[in-house]
């Protein structure tokens, strides 16, 4: 089950509070401190970013408004202060601590904007495209994707590009309670340590595995939405996902034909998807931040770095390291995210959009039998490229995303130089 960030269930966008144990990557320990016990705790970059994660293993948040220490990533604790001076990134900088606090709040909510709002359009047609069997152009580039979605905002207005937004905040807010509530009533750990072990880690992805199964109808009415036309929507409510999902769970609600699928068939697929979105997002996330760190501690240690360029590297490393995670996972797993998602909306009576000329209608009349066949039938009737269909969307996304980190990182650069 794909995630987006957004629309995914990665399960990393939690950020506990005070806490000892550090999320999922225990494959790289955390470096011990000689010093002040203290100095042990605080994190080597400024906390709450919205929609940063926290990477940090065995660390804490210092106090609001406490001076945060540098201490590089790796090598000696007591090596040389990046900044120069020893002082903290507001003093550095001439008194402009708010300014950086507030930069760093704007470049988070940049990166959630684009990666929940200005990127659904490209979620909506990827997904139109993954689930209709019928097209014959696959839209595998850019291109492709940018005229088609131009075709559907010409046709049936912006709409239809920004439908089941809603209900995709939805299905993470039910993920993250679930995760809550399922880790409060049962020993399954929801974050692991440092000092790991297979035990641990089968638990910790036990419980990743109760949670989508337990948000698994409310995906599915969310998929619908994102995917049904906007031509034949009757204006659904925000909360009709909610409802469309409890239905699902206990077969009551709109009726369905007898395609449907039953939940228990789709627990696998589901799952499957899941926990490796997850395990391959932790593990790029984590490989990407610490070589980052790496680089920005060397860089530091042969020339010397500027205040504007420490505090630049105190905050973009983790939503480069997010980006990453969520382009690796998403490439790799889109074959799979195809015959997930077909099979979701199979026996829904769905009607979506008409990928190849922009207007007109298609009905969903898949007959598959299982993910075994479904994954014959794609490659058989549609070739290897059929698990592929609106895959151009991504490009679109995540080329957008990228461009959206590097404006930011820009004007943030030129906030801090003219408040130097």
């Amino acid at each position: 089950m794909h995630p987006r960030r957004p629309d995914g269930f990665d399960g990393l966008g939690y950020r506990g509070g005070a806490r000892d144990e550090p999320g999922f990557g225990g494959a790289f320990p955390a470096r011990s401190f000689s010093s002040a016990s203290d100095l042990s705790r605080w994190v080597t970059s400024p906390p709450d970013i919205p929609g940063s994660r926290n990477l940090h293993w065995a660390e804490e948040s210092p106090p609001r408004g406490a001076p945060a220490p540098c201490t590089p990533p790796e090598g000696p604790a007591e090596g040389p202060c990046p900044g120069g001076s020893g002082r903290s990134g507001g003093e550095g900088l001439g008194g402009g601590e708010q300014l950086n606090r507030f930069a760093g709040f704007g470049i988070g909510l940049a990166s959630l904007f684009t990666e929940n709002v200005l990127a659904h359009p490209c979620i909506v047609l990827r997904r139109q495209c993954q689930v209709n069997y019928h097209a014959r152009h696959y839209h595998l580039t850019p291109f492709t994707v940018i005229n088609i979605m131009y075709s559907f905002n010409k046709t049936q207005g912006p709409r239809a590009l920004w439908k089941g937004m809603g209900s995709t905040f939805i299905v993470q807010g039910i993920t993250l309670g679930a995760e809550g509530i399922i880790s409060e009533f049962t020993p399954l750990p929801r974050e692991i340590s440092h000092k790991w072990n297979p035990k641990q880690i089968g638990e910790h992805l036990l419980l990743k595995s109760l949670t989508y199964i337990v948000a698994m109808p409310f995906y599915s009415a969310s998929l619908i939405e994102t995917v049904q036309s906007e031509i034949i929507r009757d204006g659904a409510g925000i909360l009709e996902c909610v409802k469309e999902g409890i239905g699902r769970a206990i077969g009551l609600g709109v009726p369905h034909s007898k395609r449907l699928l039953p939940l228990l068939s789709l627990v696998f697929p589901t799952v499957l998807h899941g926990v490796l979105h997850y395990v391959i997002s932790s593990v790029v996330q984590k490989v990407v931040l610490l070589i980052l760190k790496r680089k920005a501690y060397d860089g530091h240690l042969a020339e010397g770095a500027s205040p504007v360029q420490s505090m630049l590297d105190a905050y973009f490393p983790e939503l480069i390291a997010n980006f990453a995670a969520s382009l690796c996972s998403d490439v790799t797993l889109y074959p799979l995210e195809t015959v997930l998602h077909r099979l979701h909306v199979q026996g829904t009576r769905t009607i979506i959009d008409n990928t190849d000329l922009g207007y007109e209608v298609l009905p969903i009349n898949t007959q598959y039998e299982g993910v075994r066949d479904c994954v014959n039938t794609i490659r058989q009737e549609e070739g290897a490229l059929g698990f592929y269909k609106g895959f151009g969307a991504v490009v679109v996304q995540y080329t957008l995303h990228a461009a959206v980190l590097q404006i930011t990182k820009i004007i943030y650069s030129t906030l801090l130089q003219n408040s130097a």
